[in-house]
C-alpha cells in the first residue's frame, strides 16, 4: 500500500485547519503558501473534504475554510477515506480476487495488514498530532515565516 500525494496533501492542509481552528477560516492560498502545496490542487482537495462534511467554507471577507468538526474529532482515517484514498493493503481492492478471480495465497496478511494501518490512522486525531513535540517545532517555524532553504537552491532576501 502507497499513500498518494493526494492523502498526504489532505491530511497536510486539514493540520493547517486544525493549527488554525480558534483563529478562524484559513484561505486556500494561504495553505498553499504556508504547506507548499499547489492552489488548484487543494481546490480539488477541499471540494471532497467539504462534501464529505470534514470543512466548511465561508465566503465572502475573512472567508476561507474552517473544519466542520473539532480537531479532536476527525482522525487521519476520515481525512484519507474523504478523499477516496481508502486504506486497503491488498492487491484486489479486499474483492478476494486477486488470483484468477480467486483469493490469493497472502490475501489474508495484506487485509490483516490494511486493516491495522486504518486503526493506526483512526486512532490519531488532528489534536493528538498536533499535541507531538516535533510537530510543534514544524508549527513555530512555519509561523515564524522562516523556511527551510534546500541545497542547491540560492535564497534571495528582498
Amino acid at each position: 500500500m502507497r499513500l498518494s500525494t493526494k492523502g498526504r496533501y489532505a491530511v497536510t492542509a486539514m493540520l493547517d485547519l486544525a493549527i488554525h481552528y480558534e483563529g478562524g477560516p484559513v484561505t486556500l492560498a494561504d495553505i498553499s503558501e504556508t504547506q507548499g502545496i499547489s492552489l488548484s490542487y487543494l481546490e480539488q482537495l477541499f471540494a471532497r473534504l467539504k462534501k464529505n462534511g470534514l470543512v466548511e467554507g465561508l465566503r465572502g471577507p475573512g472567508g476561507g475554510y474552517r473544519l466542520s468538526r473539532t480537531p479532536e474529532e476527525i482522525s487521519v482515517a476520515m481525512i484519507i477515506n474523504a478523499i477516496g484514498e481508502g486504506i486497503d493493503a491488498t492487491s484486489c481492492e479486499g474483492n478476494e480476487n486477486c488470483q484468477d478471480g480467486e483469493r490469493c495465497l497472502t490475501h489474508e496478511l495484506w487485509d490483516k495488514l490494511g486493516k491495522k494501518i486504518f486503526d493506526f490512522l483512526e486512532g490519531i486525531t488532528l489534536a493528538s498530532f498536533l499535541e507531538r513535540d516535533r510537530v510543534n517545532a514544524v508549527v513555530r517555524r512555519q509561523q515564524s515565516g522562516v523556511m527551510p532553504t534546500h541545497p542547491g537552491l540560492s535564497k534571495t532576501v528582498a
